[in-house]
């Protein structure tokens, strides 16, 4: 049996990275004045991701982005969630 990773797996985890830098950046360029509050739906179209991936990548960055603060702020229709600079 080889012990290389399945090449479709390292694309897959490659692209979920890149997904999450990408609104990463999104957000610390909106958030660099102070706070911002945002439903993914909303924004889903500036990043190219739907609204469903982007409330899956908050809750990965809420524990991971060291440079923004994100909360998960109401919820009215859609998840809204508070982003500000760490």
């Amino acid at each position: 049996m080889s012990a290389t990773a399945n090449p479709s797996t390292n694309a897959s985890a490659n692209d979920d990275r890149s997904k999450e830098e990408r609104l990463k950046q999104y957000l610390l360029d909106r958030a660099q004045d102070g706070e911002m509050y945002f439903k993914g739906k909303f924004i889903s179209d500036d990043i190219d991701l739907s609204p469903k991936e982007i409330g899956a990548l908050m809750v990965k960055l809420r524990d991971s982005a060291t440079e923004l603060t994100v909360e998960k702020w109401s919820y009215t229709g859609a998840t809204t969630w508070r982003v500000e600079p760490a």
